[in-house]
């Protein structure tokens, strides 16, 4: 039995049997993960490096068009800006123009009254020169007449005497001051 005891068998070393038998387990497990394990690891991995390849083209293009709405909206942002430029622009040249406008009709309006003024000045003007001549030439014809000693209630003497008098005013008038047709005299200076 020393000699079986000395056979026996060392727990470190592995029989022949079980090496085989595990080297076939080993093939069958290799076999079985390269033929339904790994196929289906690579199936999830590639599924997952679409996704994230997917995911990051997606990221790429929403962000490439966020930068296109941002640029869209700046130059929106650049027109409308010029645009109210624009439109401050066209109302200041309106009210500069309706400005010049209402300077021009109140100027006309303002030439139009001070023309009707003196028109109407100048109508009163002639109405009193005209009464002025008529009392001046009654007066005149009184004075004559009592200067002459004689009447002069003759239509025509008195006529003839009035027109002289006031051809002489006129005569007078002219020599004087031409422009408001009354003598000059030490008081009108």
């Amino acid at each position: 039995m020393i000699i079986l005891a000395a056979e026996a068998h060392n727990p470190l070393i592995p029989l022949v049997s079980e090496i085989i038998i595990g080297t076939i387990t080993f093939a069958i497990l290799c076999l079985v993960m390269f033929k339904f394990v790994v196929p289906r690891f690579e199936q999830v991995f590639v599924a997952r490096r679409e996704a994230i390849e997917g995911g990051m083209e997606r990221a790429e293009a929403m962000q490439a068009e966020a930068k296109a709405a941002l640029e869209q909206y700046r130059a929106q942002l650049a027109e409308a800006r010029n645009e109210a430029a624009q439109i401050r622009d066209q109302a200041r040249a309106e009210g500069q123009q309706i400005l010049v406008e209402l300077r021009t009709q109140a100027q006309e309006e303002s030439d139009r009254i001070v023309a009707r003024g003196e028109e109407q000045l100048a109508t009163q003007r002639q109405q009193l020169v005209n009464e002025l001549r008529g009392q001046i030439g009654t007066l005149a014809v009184e004075l004559a007449g009592r200067v002459v000693g004689e009447s002069l209630a003759d239509d025509a003497r008195r006529r003839g005497t009035v027109d002289r008098f006031l051809a002489e005013l006129d005569s007078m008038a002219t020599a004087g001051d031409g422009r408001t047709g009354v003598p000059v005299s030490e008081g009108n200076r």
